[in-house]
């Protein structure tokens, strides 16, 4: 086995080469045994009102039995739409108990993606934040959405909530005005849940239960189908490796600043958390670095995750240096490339290492991920248990260690295939179920992966391939950059040239310096011919930097 999996051979002492899927039938039945379990723990808090395992349990079995009450059956999709609220979970886990697809969206979508999205999935209801509902308004009619549950960013926080509210609505105006008939508000369709008696519906483990939508950077976005089995697995995997990194023997409190619709958060922070039976804070806009701060002042947090925009602004935030780190045990970083410098700068900070990790959507997402003490600067880990992972050229053959390719994935882990898209599946998965990944990458001797980037992001000059991670992260070197991204641009002479974005943490930066430090360190037709300084980078709502915009625009 190890021939084939060389990093077995450096996985740490307890930690398994394979997991079993199969150890719970459905995330419901995970999910229930685990409130069983935990009971009494605080399992989900925000802005410091807490729900413990318990009452999630509660609130989602009277949530299922609303949504059964309004005519909805086994198999039909429900939209969840909103940032990390209470809400979330008991939504999702009282869907599933109903035997319904969660098609997970992004609410800072556009009326047009919306509508795509759900057409495209054949939604039938939704639970969305009241911020977002104008745009619904928009679309509604075009659609097959029937019920809808509106929600608060306080509807769950009690006396506090309505205070919440009346800030969010009147004081930052941040709820556009919207008419749509026969909502029904979060809190009624819990009550009135009460009054129904749950029918159990039987979920198997090859039965899908997410629709997860792909960012859509390669043309229409598209729904990967994840199972119970896909989920439970990498849950698992991804507790493998946990096990190995934190503490068991105290409490453990995860902050969860990445929105948990987002794939990385919806199974790091609301499933594999729940596995560890620990409480994860959730954050409900962690651009606002204040309430990531204050969370870390109202709890001893023991470990996080995040993506490198993140890591890289709380490391350069004075409030966040005099924070009470003392329980602090891991970070974990994933969605996009964490920069050395970043790492670096995050380590003097905090004394700790963030793990990077690999995953896509369509992988459940995580494929690779750093053990405590194992994190390897420029690497994005190892495979988890029940992982393979291989290089291969354009021609799909496999490649040497040690050589340059596209990554091809094999596991319990990989979806199901894309949602009415048999083409793009099969463009996908391999008939010997090898999910082509677009990502270009280097396995080394110990099994170490290499990220050296996506495929489409390439730029080609002169014949040349260069990467814009290897750019940036030579630029985000220098202390006066604050963020970076670098693109390709048509050239005549050449076919493209770089062009690079920065934001500066210096004032005093300049083009020229930005230049002789290239020089330094790149080989000359690497160096960028253009850069352009601005206030700010496109990002995602992870905080993924958006390339794409940048070369869009």
């Amino acid at each position: 086995m190890s021939a084939t999996r060389p990093w077995l051979n450096i996985y740490p002492s307890g930690v398994p080469a394979n997991i079993n899927p199969d150890e719970y039938s459905s995330v419901t039945d995970f999910m229930t045994k685990k409130c069983q379990t935990y009971g009494k723990k605080i399992a989900f808090s925000q802005m410091g009102k807490e729900l413990s395992y318990k009452e999630i349990d509660k609130y989602s079995t009277q949530f299922a039995a609303y949504l059964q009450s309004r005519g909805l059956e086994a198999g039909d999709k429900i939209a969840l739409m909103m940032p990390n609220l209470l809400q979330y979970p008991i939504a999702l886990f009282g869907a599933l108990k109903a035997g319904m697809i969660v098609v997970n969206t992004n609410p800072l979508y556009t009326p047009r993606e919306m509508k795509h999205q759900f057409n495209d999935s054949e939604v039938k209801a939704i639970v969305i934040a009241e911020n977002f509902a104008a745009n619904l308004e928009k679309i509604l009619a075009e659609t097959s959405v029937k019920v809808i549950i509106t929600t608060t960013i306080g509807e769950m926080l009690g006396i506090k909530g309505s205070m919440v509210d009346f800030a969010v609505k009147n004081v930052k105006r941040m709820v556009p005005s919207y008419e749509i008939a026969n909502t029904t508000t979060f809190k009624d369709a819990l009550k009135a849940g009460k009054s129904f008696d749950l029918q159990a519906v039987e979920s198997g483990p090859d039965d899908v239960v997410i629709h997860q939508y792909t960012g859509g950077t390669t043309g229409v976005s598209k729904g990967a189908m994840l199972t119970n089995r896909n989920l439970i697995a990498n849950l698992m995997q991804i507790r493998a490796f946990l096990d190995h990194t934190m503490d068991n023997s105290k409490e453990n409190i995860v902050l969860c600043p990445l929105p948990l619709y987002h794939i990385f958060a919806f199974t790091c922070n609301c499933l594999a958390m729940m596995d560890a039976g620990a409480m994860s804070v959730l954050v409900v806009n962690p651009r606002d670095l204040k309430t990531v701060i204050k969370e870390f002042e109202r709890y001893k947090i023991t470990g996080m995750t995040g993506v490198n925009t993140l890591y890289n602004a709380l490391a350069n935030e004075e409030g966040f240096k005099s924070v009470d780190l003392s329980s602090f045990d891991f970070a974990s970083a994933g969605g996009t490339a964490l920069q050395q410098a970043v790492a670096e700068k995050w380590t003097g900070v905090t004394n700790s290492e963030i793990g990077e990790g690999y995953g896509m959507t369509e992988a459940s997402p995580v494929i690779t991920s750093s053990p405590k003490g194992l994190a390897k600067l420029g690497y994005v880990g190892i495979p988890v248990p029940s992982t393979d992972i291989r290089i291969v050229n354009e021609q799909g053959e496999p490649l040497e260690i040690g050589q340059t390719g596209e990554i091809q994935v094999k596991g319990p882990q990989v979806m199901k295939g894309y949602y009415q898209r048999p083409e793009a599946t099969a463009e996908t998965i391999t008939a010997e179920g090898w999910l082509n990944t677009g990502d270009i990458g280097i396995l080394n001797e110990e099994g170490y992966l290499k990220i050296v980037d996506r495929k489409k992001d390439m730029i080609l000059v002169s014949g040349f391939n260069v990467f814009p991670n290897e750019i940036e992260d030579v630029i985000a070197m220098n202390d006066k950059v604050l963020e970076v991204a670098a693109i390709g641009v048509p050239c005549d002479k050449s076919g493209e040239k770089v062009k690079v974005f920065i934001v500066k943490k210096d004032k005093s930066l300049s083009e020229q310096e930005v230049i002789d430090h290239c020089r330094e360190n790149l080989t000359g037709y690497k160096v960028p011919k253009e850069i352009e300084f601005k206030k700010e980078l496109p990002k995602s709502t992870v905080g993924k930097i958006l390339r794409r915009e940048l070369r869009d625009a």
